[in-house]
């Protein structure tokens, strides 16, 4: 007897529950159940309570390898953002994810931490998995996984960047205008000595549109920049102290402060605070993201807020769109600019 054969040892798939014995304890047809899992609205709520409760009893898995085989693309939708932990990108996810699954799809998420050698591989390995669409953050990617881009014939998107020039789909907004917008704000309350502070992280290049942003503005209104880099990979917080040390002991000390996240920003106003400085009489705070506890802050902290939930939700109707779930009339939309909004509060 082989070791495959040996008593106590289960074969392969010995007693899996399959989908007919799903359906006909739940006194509905296979195709019923398929529809449950594949396209859930269209099964009635009765029948879909029916369904759960049977599933949920049966302990029932469906084989969602083999559907994907069957029909040359699975049910998954992969995404790769630069960091799953950072509060900014909580909402994206959030809003993708619960779209896709109203529909029978689920997210399959990587980080790459503005590593673009770390994109590339989730991006390879994703493609190996035949994913349904493939959603990534900005247009800063390798060289690879641009080839990866163009090859690919599934709908490819990106988000929280707006590049109409760039094959995918866009779905976000100008970093350049969110600088434009900081710098004008604060000119516009008074402040004339606008120094910015650049992420720690090195591969966030829509920071440092930001700043070009930033500095477009200042040299169309006659003022001198001035652009702070913290040390590489410094933690926020720590880097936005580090700054706000740098740049309030030197002889020509800013008036107002731009940081290219609330992370910064709050590591930046509390080391401000520690040191007895006066926020905003004796200098401006602005952050980028509206972080959760941007308004908990004392002072409460200026901000730009992105439109992170109306990425995630529009991104995942445009993939659902582009893979003929949801109905469109011509062609799926693929400019999507969107708009941040500034909320002044009290640092400022």
């Amino acid at each position: 007897m082989s070791s495959d054969q040996a008593p106590g040892r289960k074969r392969r798939g010995a007693g899996r529950v399959t989908l007919n014995t799903v359906a006909r304890q739940a006194g509905v047809s296979a195709i019923t159940v398929s529809r449950y899992f594949n396209q859930p609205d269209s099964v009635s709520p009765e029948r879909r309570e029916r369904i759960a409760a049977v599933v949920a009893e049966l302990g029932y898995v469906p084989n969602l390898v083999a559907g994907g085989l069957a029909s040359a693309r699975g049910r998954i939708v992969a995404m790769v953002i630069p960091n799953i932990s950072g509060p900014i990108f909580a909402q994206t996810i959030q809003g993708f994810s619960d779209t896709l699954s109203r529909h029978g799809y689920q997210l399959l998420l990587a980080s790459s931490y503005f590593d673009a050698r770390q994109e590339e591989s989730a991006v390879r390995a994703f493609l190996g998995w035949s994913p349904a669409a493939l959603v990534l953050t900005s247009h800063f990617h390798s060289p690879g996984t641009e080839k990866m881009l163009a090859d690919t014939e599934i709908p490819v998107i990106e988000t929280w960047d707006y590049q109409p020039q760039r094959q995918p789909l866009q779905i976000g907004f100008s970093h350049f205008q969110v600088g434009v917008t900081a710098a004008r704000h604060l000119h516009a309350k008074g402040y004339r000595r606008i120094a910015f502070v650049q992420n720690s992280a090195p591969g966030d290049f829509s920071a440092l549109e930001r700043r070009d942003g930033y500095l477009a503005t200042l040299a169309e209104l006659g003022l001198a920049p001035r652009v702070f880099a913290p040390d590489a990979d410094r933690a926020p917080f720590e880097a936005g102290k580090q700054a706000m040390e740098a740049l309030m002991g030197s002889p020509e000390r800013p008036d107002a402060i731009i940081f290219a996240n609330d992370n910064l920003a709050a590591g930046g106003l509390l080391a401000g605070q520690r040191a007895g400085l006066k926020i905003p009489e004796e200098c401006a705070v602005l952050g980028f993201g509206d972080y959760p506890f941007a308004q908990m802050l004392l002072p409460s902290l200026s901000t730009i807020q992105p439109p992170a939930l109306q990425i995630g939700v529009l991104a995942a109707t445009r993939v659902l769109e582009s893979l003929g779930v949801l109905p469109v009339a011509g062609t799926v939309q693929r400019l999507n600019l969107l708009q941040c909004r500034l909320i002044e509060r009290e640092s400022s």
